[in-house]
Formats: structure tokens, sequence, C-alpha cells
């Protein structure tokens, strides 16, 4: 293919605006964190550095820069070094097939007296729109499991392996529906790509010929069973209360990172928070209409885009806030009842709404 310098710099302008985002989840939601559970147990919380102690989170990752870096003795080194890295990958990946904007073409500018996005290219947002993108996103979210198994067996200590197997067993439950309730979404949009699943969700339910109803997928009939179970199987993809059982600081210190300190440490915690953005951001897309703004036709140019990501934006910090609440509201449930849940409860309920949006297509009502 020859060399397009004009979509090498688009992708790597949204390549930086995604890293910048995902790079500061992890400081605003700790500040959202703290401040929000000591809202819920009517406590000051964090209000010393900074307004409203909004600069806590930077003195957090100075302490952990300037910490003492330990490896245990009898570790396994060069796996014990690398687990958080793999751990992170996968959070900060995963968003990279999430459309996050509409499309728009970009005007053409003469600057320098020369001519850029000569022929108008289009402006998409989103990294990479593959066309099996939902697939990417699994793939690359199934392979979190391996940093937390590889950073439970190298510690060399017991409660750190039992949150190793804790996560690998878990996440088998919780995968098989979290997938399937997936796949009830692209049986209606018809298509894996995640920006077909968005204009899919653009249309409108009318009631009685009057009544426009955003046709996002959790207002349908058919996939409130799908939203329930991917939602509340992302509290366990994201090993967030109340299925946080790698981690349990109750039964297993702190599981599989209880031996990690300094930086090692705070890579899975941001690794904890941005895959917490990307789950949030994949709910936005699959229900809750990605970033279409209801009532509303966004016109295809930069005003548009602008709109429509700012309020794809406020969707996934609504969701974000939910992960927050959740944590400090129900308690961390027994390890067994997950498994339970998942083989017992939501696996038959996946399946059945499966059934159920194929009845619906083929009765022609969806």
């Amino acid at each position: 293919m020859p060399f397009d310098a004009t979509d090498i710099g688009l992708s790597i302008l949204k390549i930086a605006i995604v890293l910048f985002m995902m790079l500061n989840i992890t400081p605003i939601m700790v500040w959202v964190e703290r401040r929000g559970s000591a809202l819920i147990q009517d406590r000051p919380g964090p209000n010393r550095v900074g307004p409203f102690g909004l600069f806590q989170s930077f003195a957090d990752a100075l302490k952990f820069i300037l910490k003492e870096d330990i490896v245990p003795a009898g570790a396994h080194k060069w796996l014990y070094t690398l687990a958080p890295a793999v751990g992170l990958f996968p959070a900060l990946t995963t968003i990279a097939v999430v459309p996050w904007g509409r499309d728009f073409r970009l005007p053409e500018k003469v600057w320098f007296g020369h001519r850029f996005f000569e022929g108008r290219p289009l402006f998409e947002p989103v990294i990479a729109n593959v066309n099996a993108g939902i697939l990417v996103v699994f793939a690359l979210a199934s392979l979190a499991v391996y940093g937390i198994v590889i950073a439970g067996w190298s510690s060399n200590n017991k409660y750190s392996l039992f949150g190793g197997i804790r996560a690998s067993a878990q996440m088998i439950s919780y995968e098989l529906s979290l997938t399937l309730a997936a796949v009830s979404v692209l049986l209606v949009a018809g298509s894996l790509r995640l920006t077909d699943v968005v204009w899919e969700q653009t249309k409108y339910f009318v009631l009685f010929d009057t009544i426009k109803i955003p046709a996002w997928n959790v207002f349908s009939p058919a996939m409130w069973i799908a939203f329930i179970v991917f939602s509340v199987s992302a509290f366990a993809e994201t090993n967030r209360l109340p299925f946080d059982f790698a981690e349990a600081e109750a039964e297993l210190v702190a599981g599989y990172h209880t031996e990690y300190s300094s930086m090692k440490f705070a890579l899975f915690f941001m690794a904890e928070y941005m895959a917490m953005g990307t789950m949030s951001a994949l709910v936005v897309t699959l229900f809750l209409g990605g970033w279409d703004i209801p009532w509303y036709n966004e016109p295809p140019t930069w005003q548009g885009f602008v709109l429509s990501a700012l309020f794809f934006l406020v969707k996934v910090s609504v969701l974000l806030f939910v992960f927050v609440w959740v944590r400090w509201t129900i308690p961390r449930l027994k390890y067994d009842l997950l498994m339970k849940i998942g083989w017992k409860v939501f696996l038959p309920l996946a399946i059945l709404n499966i059934v159920i949006v194929a009845a619906f297509i083929a009765a022609g009502w969806l």
C-alpha cells in the first residue's frame, strides 16, 4: 500500500487521545472512589492535598514511585516482574476497537503553502475499526487473567497463589455468560463491527405513531436480560466488589498482589481502573447507544463529533460511578456463589436471551 502521511497522522492522533484518557482514568477514579466512599460513609475523605483533595492521587503516585521495590527471596524474579505488565496490556489495548464519537469529514486546509486533508479524508473516532471488533475485545480481555495467575504463582506466597487460582476458576464461569450476552446484540446489528452496533442504535422505536424512543438495546424488550447479565459479569471481569475474590482482603490479605510494592503494585492498580473504563465503554457501546445523543441528529461535522464524544464520555462516567457505588454498597459475596450464578443462572439466561432475540428478528420485530 502507498505511504499515506494523513492516515498515519490521524492514527497517531487517535492513539494519543485514547492513551491520554486511559492514563488519566486512574488518578481521576482514585479521587472519585475515595471521595465517593467518604460520602457514602458520612466522613470527609481526602481533603488536605489540594482543594477537595484533588491532588491526593498525584501524591499517591509520587509515593509509589519513591517506594522501595522489594522482590521476595523465593519469588521467580523474571515472571514476578513480568506479571504487572501482562495484566496492564489487555486493559490498555481493548479500548482500541471501541468507537467514541461520530465520524466526520475533515475540511481541506492550506498551511504554510501545503494542502492538507486533500480529498476530505474521513475521521473515524476509533483506533481500529476492524470487522471482528467484539472478538478482539474478548480475546484481549481474556488475557488479563494470565497476569493475575502469573503474579500469584511467581510470588511464592500461598495467599497470592490462592488469589491466582480463584481468578482463573471464576473467569471460566463468567466469561461464557459475558460473551453470550453480547451475541444477542450482534444478532440485532448483524455485524461484529462495534461501529455498526452503534449505528443500529441511532434509530428509534415508535409507539402509537407519535412517541419516539431511542433504539438503544437497553430499551429493547428482548435485550434487558442480556444487559443485566453483561453488566453484572463486568464486575467479575474487572475484579470489583462484590466479586473481587482474587484480592479478598478479609481472606487472602491482598490476594495475587500481596507481595507487590512500588510501581509494580501501581501497575496492577492502573490495570483495574483502566479495565473499569474499558468495560464501561463497552456497556455503553453495546447497550446504551454508544455516542448517540437521543432525539438529536448529530451532523457529520467536527461540532457533531465533539458533542457525540462528550455525550459518550458522560455515559461512561456515569457507569464508572456505578462501579464505585456498588463497591461501597454491596458486601463481598461467598466465592462459590459467583460460580453458581455464572453456571446455573447467567449461562441459561444468556442462552435463553439469544433464542428470544432470534425469535424477535424472525418475526420482524427487531
